[in-house]
């Protein structure tokens, strides 16, 4: 398996410039320091997931192309890999879980993959997936534990950098990252090599914040608690993007399901977005001061995928 490098997440950046416009940068003010957001929630499929998936698919060789796709997901990698595989005329077959939102659902139907459900609780995902592409033939994206896919979410970073610089400030120098599997984060402390990297996660699920203080892996533990943050419950992360973050010396905070629910409220009075509870953990982090900003720190907003009647379900609980 090839490294994620540098040089390839800039090269992703170039594929990704060409099919998609640059997602918002947005600044808002935390005790007197300005913020930066990346409002990935506003890629066309509504997550930064956009960005893994479409250097994947563009990396495939014609007879890969040929065979297909497939990937498992609770729904932004699923739509991400729809997206790019209609765009290409690739099929796509993804695992997801019945209990995923029914918009994560519906979005990845809309797009024309085919999807096969499974029960989270007692299915292994992997072991789906991976029975697909070897039944079909078809390439296994997984959702972060692969080089393309790193490099591609990575792009985001460069994007930020670039934004930045327009705004005639220096590139970052900390980077607050949603994190499940740890694709985004790894991607962004590739980009972003002189950055600080702190990954956040919702609590019980926080295995990357873990893994990263006890220096090896550590899955989540047995019965983890509920989370509306869908997009973060990876139980296990991967030696790839685990080796990335702890070579730059990441850490990682957990934040709360009410401080989650605050951060999606923020981010709707401030800036008017929508933004699904996995999306806005690392907002906050940043709102709930268990991250303090640096000069020129860097949040994102990774995703946007969210059931209307949780989103105002989450409003009417802050009024």
């Amino acid at each position: 398996m090839r490294n994620p490098s540098l040089s390839g997440v800039r090269d992703a950046a170039d594929a990704v410039a060409r099919i998609a416009l640059p997602t918002p940068l947005l600044t808002f003010e935390v005790g007197g320091t300005i913020v930066f957001a990346k409002a990935e929630s506003l890629q066309p499929m509504g997550a930064f997931k956009l960005r893994g998936a479409w250097w994947r698919l563009v990396s495939l060789s014609p007879k890969e192309r040929a065979r297909g796709v497939v990937a498992f997901s609770s729904g932004n990698h699923a739509q991400g890999i729809a997206w790019a595989a209609k765009r290409l005329g690739i099929a796509a077959t993804i695992a997801m879980p019945s209990d995923a939102p029914a918009a994560k659902l519906a979005g990845t139907r809309v797009l024309g993959a085919d999807i096969v459900l499974f029960d989270r609780a007692t299915e292994s995902r992997e072991e789906i997936a991976a029975a697909l592409a070897a039944e079909r033939g078809a390439t296994l994206v997984p959702s972060f534990d692969d080089p393309w896919v790193v490099e591609g979410q990575g792009s985001a970073g460069i994007e930020a950098a670039t934004q930045m610089a327009a705004l005639g400030c220096a590139p970052p120098d900390l980077v607050v990252a949603c994190c499940g599997g740890g694709g985004l984060a790894s991607g962004m402390a590739l980009a972003c090599p002189d950055a600080r990297m702190i990954v956040v996660e919702p609590e019980g699920w926080d295995d990357m914040t873990r893994s990263l203080a006890a220096g090896v892996i550590v899955p989540v533990g047995p019965n983890p608690p509920p989370t509306a943050c869908d997009a973060l419950m990876t139980k296990r992360v991967a030696e790839l993007t685990f080796g990335i973050l702890r070579a730059r010396g990441a850490t990682g905070v957990a934040v709360s399901e009410t401080e989650i629910e605050d951060a999606i409220r923020f981010a709707f009075r401030t800036f008017r977005l929508v933004i699904e509870p996995g999306g806005a953990v690392a907002l906050a982090a940043i709102l709930s001061g268990k991250v303090v900003p640096g000069e020129r720190t860097l949040v994102t907003l990774s995703g946007g995928n969210i059931d209307p009647d949780q989103f105002a379900a989450i409003l009417g609980r802050g009024q």
